[in-house]
């Protein structure tokens, strides 16, 4: 049990005693004290001292036998030094190689091990562990484990598999096109669709402060509301004013999501801001609705390309390393922060949250939610392909190229 002031108190008396009693005299001191504390006594009096619960239980017997006069009359048993039961650590030096060769079956354990494909709890080893004649208790376990330097450890994404061999040179190439289109006051994006959410009164991951006791009440089970349904929040975020946009789709994500998401930006945000603008830089992810493989992406980007009259130039993070894109870390980021623990309860309040979203650098979102419908399945023909004309990057064209507007007859 946590420390309380019943606890340091009982302890406190303990130090000042123990060393003028003997074994049978502290365990009826612990027994009285427990006794006068009422209930929850013995506990209090067990964290306090370190002696059993069984050891006080003990004490109140002998106290009841001495009040009714038939406590033990013989010489008092003081146990010498290093008396009393040894511990299994002690008895058998076996014990720990044979716990830490069932914490690691596949390296330095028995590769046939039951442990080897099921959860490693303590009980399990304690349980694979005994013997006849050699019982391991779960406490043991517990124990045995904490001196051998273990702790409960979780998962940690650090592996990110095999590298493209390009991968820095594409990050070095990204780079050196934002600055250059910032030098000359083009608009640099970085755009990317966030995962998507259950819209209605759910659970929603982190806390806020309310009144103690009086958490929000959602529901139990996550099952998709059939009115709300869930909602794509595509993102695209200008490199260059730290500002932002969110589409907000109740429909599918799809190429044409992302195309319609980054026109929205264009003419809510990017348009005022860069008045002057001639062409625009996109940064995006190299799989997903805006891929550097998916047709309908390069199909959608020239309708974009023509509606608002700019040259696209468009490059793609190397396989394995969305999380290096820029919109991830400056802004997806700090909108799940905001909205946590609150429940998306409505579209509404979902667009009023993302829209709510700052930061000390000065992060400005805005928000709007998009109703249109994006169906899936839509093939592109070689043919509609080709009339895209894609201008492919002589370094890694597939990852690098420019899609231009028709001429304007």
């Amino acid at each position: 049990m946590p420390d309380t002031p019943v606890v340091e108190w009982i302890r406190e008396k303990h130090q000042a005693i123990k060393d003028e009693l003997d074994e049978r005299g502290r365990r009826r001191w612990a027994a009285a004290e427990a006794r006068s504390l009422g209930r929850g006594g013995i506990t209090a009096v067990a964290a306090a001292t370190g002696m059993s619960r069984t050891t006080i239980h003990r004490g109140i017997k002998e106290l009841e036998e001495v009040a009714v006069g038939i406590a033990e009359t013989g010489p008092r048993r003081i146990r010498k030094p290093g008396g009393g039961r040894k511990s299994l650590k002690d008895t058998d030096p076996r014990l720990a190689k044979e716990l830490n060769a069932l914490i690691e079956p596949t390296t330095r354990g028995d590769p046939c091990s039951a442990l080897r494909w099921t959860c490693k709890s303590i009980r399990k080893l304690a349980e694979e562990l005994s013997r006849p004649g050699r019982p391991v208790s779960y406490r043991t376990v517990g124990r045995l484990l904490k001196q051998a330097g273990y702790s409960l450890q979780g998962n940690r994404k650090t592996q990110e598999g095999a590298s493209h061999p390009d991968r820095n040179a594409q990050f070095e190439h990204i780079n050196a096109t934002v600055a250059a289109f910032q030098k000359r006051k083009q608009p640099a994006v970085s755009v990317d669709c966030k995962k998507k959410e259950n819209v209605g009164n759910f659970r929603n991951v982190g806390k806020e402060w309310r009144p103690k006791g009086k958490p929000l009440e959602v529901k139990v089970h996550d099952f998709q509301d059939p009115e709300l349904g869930k909602v794509s929040p595509y993102g695209v975020y200008d490199l260059t004013n730290n500002e932002a946009w969110v589409n907000v789709g109740t429909d599918h994500d799809t190429a044409e999501f992302a195309a319609a998401s980054i026109e929205r930006w264009w003419r809510k945000m990017g348009r005022h801001r860069f008045p002057d603008a001639k062409e625009l830089y996109i940064t995006a992810d190299g799989g997903g609705s805006n891929g550097s493989k998916n047709r309908l992406w390069k199909v959608a980007l020239k309708k974009l390309a023509n509606r608002i009259g700019l040259k696209l130039t468009v490059s793609h993070f190397p396989p394995g390393t969305s999380k290096w894109n820029k919109i991830e870390h400056r802004l997806f980021c700090h909108i799940t922060r905001n909205w946590r623990g609150q429940p998306l309860i409505s579209h509404e309040i979902l667009i009023k949250l993302i829209g709510s979203t700052t930061t000390t650098k000065g992060l400005r979102v805005r928000a709007a939610l998009d109703k249109r419908k994006y169906p899936i399945g839509k093939k592109v023909s070689d043919k509609q392909l080709k009339a895209v004309n894609v201008l492919a990057n002589d370094f890694h064209g597939e990852w690098n190229y420019v899609i231009e507007p028709d001429p304007l007859d």
